[in-house]
């Protein structure tokens, strides 16, 4: 057997190493790698070349690591780009060389664009094209799918006479994720890249609740301005994403609870560009899961001032009415527009969409609220737009409040007369309210002050009686009152130290007990009242027997005697 033979046959019996990259074989420029090659257990030496070209860089690395196949490089660069192969030694030869290593030095070159078209929102089971693009010439283009172990890769090369390339990705499944990220290179170095493109993630909706999305402090802005989509759900979402529709941005931000129990994100555009108009929507998802809900309801923001006109609006009946009334608001344009806005000041709806009509050569929209209530009232603007960019509007129109007050009375019979001047009306049934309320209210004093003065002469009437009392003399027979007045036990001494106090008597439950000396008072009609004297000179002490009457006499009135509970 010749020596040569033997060789070949010895080539064939060692098995055939392995070579790969720690921690890639795509790495940053001046990050550190490890080649690593392996063989079987009686490998002796390594051996690492690159193919094509010299790698002298190998020559450097210690002997003891290169006995254990390792070959570190402390801060990579471009130069160190390439496809590289193994091999090791035993005692029974050389082995067959290893599979080729393409090791990528990545960040040599600005980074490329990376879109979806025509956006990323992918229904499931639908394919998408991805576009990489860049300003440099490149004859290439990767694309790399992210969070795979080893991450698939795939080439194209540029479209001719442009610097960019068309991927097609799918079919999706709202199953996994779906991110990636390009990159662009030279043909003269195919193994050394650009840096690479903003991560783009692709969303495939999914069958959960959907998310709802609002905008502060509204839809309509002016360029320059500041406004927030809020995404917000009672899911418990982790993590929000929100996107415009045929747009490539899909911008995702981090959930949080808010006081309520719901899960909430907010994306802030400022300041507003003219870019920025169109219809939004948004999505969420848990942070451990692929899958991203259904998708919330269209919002559009409209930008203002991106059409030189600026729209008349006018009200008709006129901007005072009484609620159920029926009223029309105008919105007129002297330039051409094809659809007309209506937005209120501080509501939360979304604005009124209406269809142009051309009349008296202008166009114009009639916004009809029928009938009115106070909900309506506020200040109004409109606006103008063309179907060549529906979210491009004009300038506001000037301010228009409406105020509605208290109920209508109903249709008015029609005029006989003159037509009266608008709103004369409404202000004469103000003018008769106000007359009827203060008749009232002097009607009120007048009673109130009949009722004072009937009690004044009420207590000069007692004070008369008493006074005839005390100078009649003992013995005599007391005439009874024909007023309806009280007797009471009193002395002329008393008088200026003392209050009386009429009221009728109630039953009430005692607590801290004080004594009220009464007497029935005679009346000489069939009703009978109790009145109630109340001396605040016993307050303090309490009667042990009942009035004297002269010996003999039967006392005209009974006597009551009733316990007050003073709190």
């Amino acid at each position: 057997m010749t020596p040569i033979l033997m060789v070949l046959i010895c080539l064939g019996t060692l098995p055939t190493p392995t070579l790969w990259a720690e921690p890639s074989s795509v790495v940053t420029q001046g990050s550190p790698v490890t080649l690593r090659c392996q063989g079987d257990q009686e490998a002796q030496e390594y051996h690492l070349y690159k193919e094509k070209a010299s790698a002298s860089w190998i020559t450097w690395i210690p002997r003891e690591l290169v006995k254990k196949g390792q070959f570190p490089i402390q801060s990579i660069a471009w130069q160190h780009a390439g496809q590289y192969r193994c091999q090791y030694y035993s005692h029974s030869g050389w082995s067959k060389p290893s599979d080729p290593l393409e090791l990528v030095v990545t960040g040599v070159y600005r980074k490329p664009t990376l879109s979806a078209l025509p956006s990323p929102v992918v229904t499931p089971g639908r394919s998408v094209t991805l576009q990489c693009g860049s300003e440099l010439p490149f004859h290439g283009f990767i694309l790399c799918k992210e969070e795979d172990e080893h991450p698939p890769c795939s080439s194209q090369p540029r479209t001719p006479g442009s610097s960019r390339a068309i991927f097609s990705v799918g079919p999706v499944s709202p199953s996994r994720r779906w991110t990636y990220r390009c990159y662009g290179y030279d043909s003269s170095f195919p193994y050394v890249w650009s840096s690479p493109s903003d991560l783009l993630e692709l969303l495939v909706p999914g069958v959960s609740e959907k998310p709802s999305l609002s905008v502060q402090p509204g839809p309509v802005v002016a360029p320059g301005e500041r406004l927030t989509l809020q995404c917000g759900s009672d899911v418990g979402y982790d993590r929000f994403t929100l996107y415009k529709d045929w747009g490539p941005d899909l911008l995702q931000r981090p959930g949080r609870q808010t006081q309520a129990g719901l899960s909430q994100a907010n994306f802030t555009l400022s300041p507003v560009r003219v870019s920025h108009g169109g219809q939004y929507r948004c999505s969420g998802a848990h942070i451990l899961s692929s899958k991203w809900s259904a998708p919330s309801d269209p919002l559009d923001i409209l930008i203002s001032g991106q059409i030189p006109d600026r729209p008349s609006l006018s009200v008709q009946p006129g901007p005072r009415v009484a609620s159920g009334e029926d009223v029309t608001l105008l919105c007129q344009s002297q330039s051409p527009m094809d659809t007309f806005l209506l937005t209120k000041e501080g509501a939360a709806h979304h604005p009124q969409y209406l269809k142009s009509k051309h009349q008296a050569h202008k166009d114009q929209a009639e916004f009809p609220m029928s009938p009115v209530t106070s909900a309506h009232a506020g200040t109004y603007r409109c606006y103008g737009s063309r179907s060549s960019n529906p979210y491009l509007l004009s300038h506001p129109s000037d301010p228009l409040e409406l105020v509605v007050s208290g109920p209508s009375s109903g249709p008015s019979p029609p005029p006989t007369g003159p037509t009266p001047t608008p709103g004369l009306g409404r202000n004469l049934g103000v003018v008769t309210g106000v007359s009827v309320t203060f008749i009232l209210l002097l009607f009120l004093l007048l009673l109130l002050f009949l009722v004072l003065r009937h009690q004044r002469q009420g207590k000069h009437w007692t004070s008369a009686q008493r006074e005839a009392d005390f100078q009649h003399p003992a013995g005599a027979v007391k005439p009874e009152p024909t007023g309806g007045g009280l007797q009471r036990r009193s002395s002329p001494a008393a008088d200026t130290q003392e209050e009386t106090l009429y009221a009728a008597v109630k039953d009430t439950q005692p607590e801290d007990e004080v004594e009220l000396d009464t007497q029935a008072a005679a009346s000489e009609t069939p009703q009978e009242v109790t009145y109630a004297q109340l001396d605040t000179l016993t307050l303090s002490r309490k009667a042990t027997e009942p009035p004297s009457f002269q010996e003999g006499a039967p006392p005209a009135e009974p006597s009551v005697y009733s316990t007050l509970a003073i709190h």
